[in-house]
């Protein structure tokens, strides 16, 4: 089984290469890194030659192409374009796995040939001292009725057959920060796919994503998210107040 992890990064020359390394780090055999850089301008290109030019391992393959784009969903589609594997899931480059071992428990929950996507926990740490937990993200198992609540697995340890994907597309680039979140309704609600749950950390993630950066960020994200419930015929009002209640347990 290859899997396909895809990078989309722009300027982030402190923290692209925990990235890049945790991914070539990985005990399974077969991994291809495809990362996307929107022309980088504070040193990134730099890494990214220096990390991804020279082979890591048998097994692991790394593309990767510099240029203008549209924002970071237009990067990451960019990256589905690219994809060979069999499996996809994403790096984001201020991200890095909690272990080694993260691939080779994808893989294994793949086995079961009627599973469509694999995804575990998140941990968020903070950007000054990543051993420092800030929030911890428990998935817990998947069901209809949760996902009418608001739940939805921490997209970074999501992972997808590539048939998902072909059958239900990528990002919707009119959607400014809540494209994940549309993409997680379209797969798990209109496409009823089949979950694996992996109940253990798979991904750690640097505090301070766009999302949250700003109020006025805040604001479209909530706005974006209820048009992502309606579009998706999943919930509503209530479906994103839970949402965002759900996460105060993630401090605790």
């Amino acid at each position: 089984m290859k899997i396909s992890i895809i990078t989309a990064v722009f300027n982030r020359v402190d923290s692209i290469a925990d990235a890049l390394r945790s991914v070539q780090a990985q005990t399974w055999h077969n991994v291809e890194h495809v990362v996307v850089d929107g022309s980088s301008t504070d040193g990134t290109l730099l890494v990214l030659q220096t990390c991804l030019d020279v082979p890591a391992r048998t097994g692991y393959q790394a593309l990767w192409v510099s240029e203008p784009d549209r924002g970071i969903y237009d990067a990451l589609n960019k990256g589905l374009a690219r994809a060979t594997g069999d499996v996809i899931g994403l790096m984001h480059s201020d991200d890095y796995f909690a272990d080694y071992e993260v691939l080779a428990s994808v893989a294994a929950a793949f086995a079961d040939p009627a599973v469509d996507a694999v995804y575990g926990d998140l941990d968020y740490v903070s950007k000054a001292d990543t051993s420092n937990i800030v929030r911890r993200w428990r998935s817990g198992e998947y069901s209809p009725t949760k996902l009418a609540h608001g739940w939805m697995p921490p997209h970074p340890t999501l992972f997808l057959r590539r048939r998902v994907i072909e059958r239900w597309g990528g990002f919707d680039t009119n959607f400014r920060i809540a494209a994940d979140y549309d993409a997680i309704l379209r797969y798990f609600g209109q496409g009823k796919i089949q979950p694996a749950y992996i109940p253990r950390v798979l991904v750690k993630m640097r505090l301070g994503g766009e999302s949250n950066r700003s109020l006025g960020r805040i604001w479209l994200k909530t706005r974006e998210d209820y048009i992502a419930l309606r579009s998706n015929g999943v919930g509503g009002l209530g479906a994103l107040i839970w949402k965002n209640v759900s996460k105060v347990g993630q401090f605790f």
